[in-house]
């Protein structure tokens, strides 16, 4: 019985799913921010801040709190749990008084510090009981972020419709609050692991100084941009091309499975390799090549439905094996130590792509009403991405 409650899959991987399969629906956004501005009176504009802002708390949650991770994954998962499905059901109440500002601090702040230390806590400890697989480990894991869209989208849009966008909230909370507690209560080092000798952390300084994990931040946030640039657009692209609701609503299912199914797939590929840089280097030129072939054949104006899905579904692949393969590339070059402390510095970088990349691409669509011109800015953007990657991001451990 012990072996079946003290093994990879129950101390490391399943908790790791009830988490990041809770949290994961923060991008689930895009479905109620219309609802929301219409029942308080606002703009989609003032109302879609609140995304932006749990996703820069999230970045910035994670780069202060990997000591606290490295230190204690049940409690920093814990408070992950608590600030999540506290900031979730704050969300609905402040939707009942109408507070934008109370939405902003719900969403936003208190429910993104559930976001970056829910998404930290499990990390390294999927990487200590995969050690021969921690790509593939953290990919199934780091998948579960991305397969919330796909789970949570029709639960969200059934109770929307039945039980309204508020009672919507409560209700989810309270099953967000079981299955996070669940994954809080089960998530465990393996026996018998000991934190190797020496300084007690990284210094943040030294860190930040280093090219390669520059090199890294840089390829990261350039990769998340870029993926949120157009993943924001999504479903406008589609609908000026006269696709369906129906069709729509499908096809940001399709792109959410590519979302979850790169993170598993390049980070399980990454463990094959000499160096898992080169899944980022396939990542920029596969995003390169569809983006290009996209702006060529004028496809959104051409209404090449079939080449625009396909722009969609390989950018959030990339977009998803960006993030998987992140803690591995970084505990390739700097090792495991201070793992939980470099990745949550690197994690910054969503942080300030959260506020850039949909605000990037709103502000180029508004000025010039075309979608090809967010492409060609994304393009340059990955050519810049793929060229670090050669030059910053080193073979051999800093």
């Amino acid at each position: 019985m012990n072996g079946l409650l003290n093994n990879k899959w129950t101390r490391a991987a399943i908790p790791a799913l009830l988490l990041h399969c809770s949290i994961g629906t923060v991008y689930c956004w895009s479905l109620v921010k219309a609802d929301i501005a219409e029942y308080i009176g606002r703009s989609k504009g003032e109302v879609e801040w609140a995304f932006s802002i749990a996703i820069f708390v999230l970045g910035m949650s994670a780069a202060f709190a990997g000591r606290v991770v490295e230190r204690d994954i049940h409690k920093s998962s814990l408070i992950s749990t608590i600030c999540f499905v506290a900031g979730f059901a704050g969300t609905g109440l402040a939707i009942q008084f109408k507070s934008l500002i109370g939405i902003y601090l719900c969403y936003g702040v208190i429910m993104g510090i559930g976001l970056g230390l829910g998404y930290l806590s499990p990390v390294k400890t999927l990487m200590l009981w995969f050690s021969e697989q921690k790509g593939l480990a953290t990919g199934l894991a780091v998948a579960g972020f991305g397969l919330a869209k796909v789970i949570a989208s029709p639960i969200m849009t059934a109770l929307i419709d039945s039980v309204g966008i508020i009672n919507m909230f409560y209700v989810l909370a309270v099953v967000y609050l079981i299955m996070m507690f669940a994954g809080h209560l089960l998530l465990k080092k393996p026996d018998g692991w000991v934190e190797a000798q020496g300084p007690a952390a990284t210094k943040v300084g030294d860190i930040l100084k280093n090219p390669t994990f520059i090199g890294i931040w840089i390829m990261f946030y350039i990769n998340i941009t870029c993926g949120l640039a157009l993943i924001a657009q999504e479903k406008d692209i589609l609908i000026t091309m006269g696709v369906s609701a129906a069709t729509v609503s499908l096809v940001s299912s399709l792109s959410a499975i590519f979302n979850a199914g790169g993170r598993v797939v390049f980070s399980a590929a990454a463990d094959k390799l000499k160096d898992r840089n080169t899944i980022y280097k396939l990542i920029f030129i596969l995003s390169i090549a569809v983006s290009v072939i996209t702006i060529l054949m004028d496809a959104v104006n051409n209404g090449i439905v079939f080449l625009a899905i396909a722009l969609l579904c390989i950018i959030n692949a990339g977009y998803g094996g960006g993030f998987s393969n992140l803690p591995t590339l970084l505990s390739d070059r700097f090792g495991m130590k201070s793992i939980s402390q470099i990745h949550g510095l690197a994690l910054s970088a969503w942080a300030f792509a959260g506020l850039t990349g949909n605000q990037l691409s709103s502000y180029i669509v508004s000025s010039t009403g075309s979608f090809n011109h967010v492409l060609y800015v994304t393009t340059v953007l990955y050519a810049i991405a793929l060229v670090i990657s050669f030059i910053l991001v080193k073979s051999t451990k800093s």
